[in-house]
């Protein structure tokens, strides 16, 4: 089945109440294009009848890439008053990608895009203390990027969601509760070993936290993540799921780790992209986070980090930033998520012991 208007009103109730929890009087920025029209509506109405405040911010398709190409330097490196005030006062995120197209960026030096984020970074921090979720709207720029028709992609992302689930919100519940579990199997574990075609890599976990990403601040979502110790990663591993950062096509990167750092970095396609990335600061050629994908409803990569790091059965690592809830301390303006995919004989083990293995939790 493909998407409905029932599922639209689904989704804005999964969104403002199990993902967001919206209180009366709380102030709620909705960021989105114009392409997400009948989601901003029904969210329009769920904020409305839970007696908070709408402030939804549709921008135009081109913006994005518009702002980037004709930005001056005192903008690339600097941030509007009136962007902290609307981060200091709102009490509510909510962050919907509708792509008119998934490449808009990919002409954009990745350096401007890096000054940009270092730039905007005190705001990205100041959002991350509020309540927030991100997520997507299904477009034909997204179905594209997915190789697949409009309905079969919206079909898709429904089954990511949980939305074609009896009770969505009880099934994510239901997943953050497996998730508990694995968790507290990985805490006390002090070594990782990642093992699969072309990749043997060990590194260091212990005394760091594992996070439940639940659903309550990505939509989907489906991992359990921590910050590994940033001198620890040692050894080489393969990155099979294509990445499009920024709207960059990147294949197939290999990367060799010495003592935490990035010493070798291969990739089929996007190499200029990948030498571009690492070298924007030395955080770029460290670790931020290990992430274990759980949600079995997403079946294949997409092209959407959202949707590909979550795909039950691989494991991911970024480069660059930690999040501070895991007790990470790498910092950088960059945070790339490269997927390992452990489905075809992959095996991911914690102090020798199995974790998953070909896709499968022990």
């Amino acid at each position: 089945m493909s998407w409905r208007d029932a599922d639209t009103d689904a989704f804005a109730e999964l969104l403002a109440g199990y993902c967001l929890e919206i209180q009366p009087q709380q102030q709620v920025l909705v960021r989105s294009t114009t392409l997400a029209a009948p989601l901003l509506r029904a969210l329009q109405r769920s904020i409305l009848a839970r007696e908070a405040w709408p402030l939804l911010r549709p921008a135009l398709p081109g913006l994005d890439e518009d702002f980037y190409v004709h930005a001056r330097d005192a903008q690339l490196d600097g941030y509007s008053p009136l962007a902290r005030a609307e981060a200091e006062q709102a009490d509510v995120f909510l962050s919907i990608q509708a792509p008119q197209n998934t490449r808009a960026l990919a002409g954009i030096d990745p350096q401007r895009l890096a000054r940009a984020t270092r730039a905007a970074a005190p705001l990205s921090e100041l959002r991350l203390t509020k309540r927030w979720c991100g997520t997507l709207w299904p477009t034909q720029a997204g179905a594209q990027q997915a190789g697949m028709g409009f309905d079969a992609f919206a079909a898709f992302v429904r089954g990511a969601l949980f939305l074609d689930r009896d009770d969505p919100a009880a099934a994510w519940r239901e997943l953050g509760a497996f998730q508990a579990q694995l968790i507290e199997r990985l805490t006390p574990a002090r070594t990782l070993r990642i093992e699969a075609d072309g990749t043997d890599l060990t590194l260091e976990v212990g005394g760091r936290r594992w996070a439940n990403s639940d659903g309550r601040r990505n939509m989907p979502s489906g991992e359990v993540f921590t910050g590994p110790l940033e001198t620890s990663a040692n050894g080489t591993i393969r990155f099979t799921v294509p990445s499009s950062p920024g709207g960059v096509e990147v294949e197939d990167v290999t990367l060799t780790f010495r003592d935490g750092e990035v010493v070798a970095a291969s990739a089929a396609r996007g190499q200029e992209y990948l030498d571009r990335t690492l070298a924007t600061d030395p955080g770029a050629r460290r670790l931020g986070e290990i992430g274990i994908g759980t949600n079995f409803g997403i079946t294949r990569p997409i092209g959407a980090i959202l949707f590909d790091e979550k795909i039950g059965g691989t494991v991911h690592l970024a480069l660059g930033r930690s999040y501070a809830e895991t007790g990470g301390l790498n910092e950088s303006a960059v945070h790339w998520d490269l997927i390992c995919d452990l489905r075809r004989g992959g095996r991911l083990t914690a102090d020798g012991v199995v974790v998953q293995e070909g896709g499968s939790f022990s």
